[in-house]
């Protein structure tokens, strides 16, 4: 081959790849420069995945109504037509809010959840078994009519408040929607947790060990629980729900828990030896419960049970903030105040059993 043809193409082939070296380059700082917190502009919101509703959310929620131009009104804000005033939470700060509940809510991680406009639930309820018989072949066949009844959830409300100063909203490093979120996950999820478990059902949800027709067991000691009562309660439910239950107790029962052993020695508890996987007690996972109590006399401290049947969330859709810049304003302070609307109750007892421990 020619040699200056050579040079040439050498030229070209050194001229490329810097073009592609410098291009890359370019392409880093860009990504570096779009993911820098508190960036503006549009980089950074493409960066954030944000809607146009979110970002005229938080416009709302750092500046008040006075900032909001007619863009941002029709985005997002949509005022609350209940008289109680408020904004209407966007549907992407909704689901943010209901991720955060769970981290909170270990009610809501078990049990199955449904959604209604309405302000209260009916769900259908078996009361009897059928009436199937075995017959003939020229036998008259009996029609199977298994009773029914309707449970009844209603949809209560739940209020909370949370503060944050005034320099952390003028803050643009802030991520503002998701400091809400988790404030008000945090805070409705505390509420839903102890609700799900002695919750009364009058203007709150109903609980697990309120509910009268969940059976109890009573623990093989006074004042304390035992390996053989554990072992009693575990096969008292019935394996249709047994064999996809989950245990629910406190810190400190746990530890008691953990140290129980069986007549011939063996730790009811079994350690997970597969990565991801819960640790066991008789051969069911464990959920730990800061609501329930811990043993005492006559203290319910264990519940067993299929929540997934045995139990229900029902969220009402909307989600009303607030802002209130007046009440702790001589405290450098924003108030925002938050209501949702949550039914709950248990719709099968025959799926629970809870320890009642002896006096």
């Amino acid at each position: 081959m020619d040699h200056d043809l050579q040079d040439a193409l050498d030229g070209l082939a050194a001229t490329a790849r810097s073009s592609i070296d410098n291009l890359g380059a370019r392409m880093d700082r860009i990504e570096t420069k779009a993911n820098r917190p508190g960036l503006s502009g549009a980089a950074s919101e493409v960066a954030r995945g944000k809607s146009a509703a979110l970002k005229s959310f938080e416009k709302l929620m750092r500046y008040g109504e006075s900032r909001l131009d007619a863009d941002d009104r029709r985005n997002a804000v949509i005022v609350s037509d209940d008289g109680k005033g408020g904004y209407l939470a966007v549907p992407e700060f909704q689901t943010e809010l209901i991720r955060n509940l769970v981290l909170f809510s270990p009610i809501r991680q078990l049990s199955r959840i449904g959604t209604t406009n309405a302000g209260a639930v009916l769900i259908p309820k078996r009361l009897a078994q059928g009436t199937a018989t075995w017959v003939g072949e020229t036998e008259t066949r009996s029609e199977a009519q298994p009773a029914f009844g309707m449970e009844e959830i209603p949809i209560n409300e739940a209020a909370c408040y949370i503060d944050i100063s005034s320099q952390m909203l003028e803050d643009a490093a802030i991520d503002m929607a998701a400091e809400l979120s988790l404030g008000l996950g945090e805070e409705f999820g505390r509420q839903e947790g102890l609700a799900g478990f002695v919750g009364t059902g009058v203007k709150q949800p109903e609980g697990v060990l309120t509910n009268k027709d969940v059976t109890s067991v009573v623990s093989g000691g006074a004042n304390s629980i035992t390996a053989d009562s554990m072992i009693s309660m575990f096969y008292d439910l019935p394996a249709f729900y047994r064999n996809s239950s989950t245990w629910t107790m406190s810190g400190k029962t746990l530890a008691a828990v953990r140290k129980m052993k069986d007549g011939e020695g063996a730790f009811l508890w079994q350690p997970s030896m597969i990565l991801d996987q819960p640790e066991l007690l008789l051969g069911r996972p464990v959920v730990e419960c800061v609501d329930l109590p811990d043993v005492a006399s006559s203290a319910t401290p264990i519940v067993l049970g299929n929540w997934n049947v045995g139990y229900r969330l029902i969220d009402r859709i909307s989600l009303a903030i607030l802002r209130d810049p007046f009440s702790l304003a001589t405290s450098g302070k924003i108030r925002f105040h938050a209501r949702r609307r949550v039914g709950g109750g248990v719709v099968q007892a025959a799926a629970f059993r809870k320890m009642l421990v002896s006096a």
